[in-house]
């Protein structure tokens, strides 16, 4: 996975997820590892199955995420709008992150001039990843 060390890793995105968060960072802990904290509404709001989370965050060694069910008025809009980048260590590394994350579609970005291609990635909560080597 990526390397912590390396230079290249994310330091911290924050994401809204609108329904869905505490799955969302649970699911990117099973990937990254680390340590996750929910901060949750004191109720449940209309069309909401429980509390919504307000706050919500996953600290591992390579990257932080914080997320929120809670939208903004003009509401979530899903699209290119946010991508991730990380450098995994190798193309077999990468591999199997495209597989943790659960991977909906897989297109190559781009070449570097070593020949490595960049990778974009969509997951199950139509998160964007871009993953190099």
């Amino acid at each position: 996975m990526a390397d912590p060390h390396h230079g290249q890793c994310v330091s911290a995105v924050f994401i809204t997820f609108s329904g869905n968060c505490k799955k969302a960072l649970t699911h990117y802990q099973s990937c990254f590892g680390g340590d996750l904290q929910f901060e949750l509404f004191g109720k449940t709001l209309p069309g909401q199955a429980g509390p919504p989370v307000v706050n919500g965050s996953l600290v591992s060694d390579c990257i932080i995420i914080h997320g929120s069910d809670l939208v903004h008025d003009e509401g979530r809009t899903l699209g290119n709008y946010i991508a991730i980048f990380l450098r995994c260590k190798n193309a077999a590394d990468r591999k199997e992150l495209i597989g943790k994350l659960g991977a909906r579609k897989t297109r190559p970005v781009t070449a570097h001039e070593d020949g490595n291609q960049l990778i974009e990635v969509t997951d199950a909560f139509d998160v964007r990843w871009v993953l190099g080597v």
